[in-house]
């Protein structure tokens, strides 16, 4: 990889009112750039929540998981510098990723792709101590310079909040590509992602919907179902901003589990309720996404 301090933003879209006196790289020169790679990438998804703890990165790792025993050519990028959970999750804490003398090789998990900061640690419990322009120039070097080769979907897990992350991402990325905001169910976390709407909203970025995480426990003794974290609040929130509500992921232990130990819980946990809420999260994205593939070819 290039020089990290590198600051450019290639791959802006120009396409909102935050886009407008920006001082990155004019979009001719970024179209220049990178136009000899290898990737082709059919449609992106930014994950992004409006504050922390959401299970942002939960969702992420099983839409990915998901798409790909779906048969779709699935890649899963993890841009949390400071936090990259993907590898724990995945289990990969002692894998490292190799260059091919030219880019990046993504690690390969079954038939998924994945590419985190955690993978080119010496120590996954390195502390990576960087300012905007460091971030911002690894997020785009993650983007062009890792050989993700041809993919039906990139998945990927962005940082909490609406700053240096989430803008270097949704100006760098070429291509399809919309956000999916996770959220809890209660007004501190709706209040936030009111927060991400506006922050997609002023960059142009389409939103795919808004998924209420960790709605309702249910008792596996006695099945009443408690709402720990209130009710409805990303429902209501996506109703109000006119985005699709995905629906609700309940909480479920086994959840925590299947992420310390590695072992996604859509793939280990099909079965159980909570797995059936993901999939039919999953099918909602991917048929909006085949709808609108399906539109593209028959214009």
């Amino acid at each position: 990889m290039s020089n990290t301090s590198n600051t450019s933003s290639s791959g802006c879209s120009n396409k909102g009112a935050a886009c407008s006196g920006c001082s990155s790289t004019s979009c001719s020169e970024k179209a220049v750039a990178g136009g000899d790679s290898p990737n082709k990438i059919g449609h992106t998804i930014v994950v992004m929540s409006g504050k922390g703890g959401v299970g942002k990165s939960t969702v992420a790792v099983n839409l990915a998981v998901a798409l790909a025993a779906e048969g779709y050519k699935t890649g899963l990028l993890d841009v949390d510098i400071h936090g990259p959970s993907i590898p724990t999750m995945l289990k990969l804490q002692n894998e490292r990723a190799l260059s091919d003398g030219k880019m990046l090789l993504p690690i390969r998990v079954g038939d998924m792709k994945v590419m985190s900061i955690g993978l080119l640690l010496d120590n996954s419990d390195d502390a990576v101590i960087w300012r905007g322009p460091m971030k911002a120039g690894v997020i785009g070097q993650f983007l062009t310079e890792v050989n993700w080769g041809e993919l039906d979907y990139l998945v990927i897990d962005s940082p909490p909040g609406t700053g240096d992350e989430p803008l270097s991402v949704c100006q760098q990325i070429k291509g399809n590509f919309s956000a999916l905001i996770v959220t809890t169910p209660q007004e501190v976390a709706a209040a936030d992602v009111r927060k991400s709407i506006s922050f997609c909203n002023q960059l142009g970025v389409d939103i795919v919907g808004v998924l209420e995480n960790m709605s309702g426990f249910i008792c596996p003794k006695c099945s009443c179902e408690t709402h720990i974290f209130s009710n409805g609040g990303g429902e209501k929130t996506a109703t109000d901003a006119g985005i699709k509500f995905l629906g609700r992921i309940p909480i479920d232990p086994a959840i925590v589990a299947s992420c310390d130990n590695g072992s996604p819980f859509i793939y280990t946990h099909s079965k159980t309720p909570v797995a059936k809420a993901f999939t039919q999260v999953v099918n909602q994205i991917r048929e909006m996404y085949d709808e609108k593939s399906a539109g593209c070819c028959a214009g």
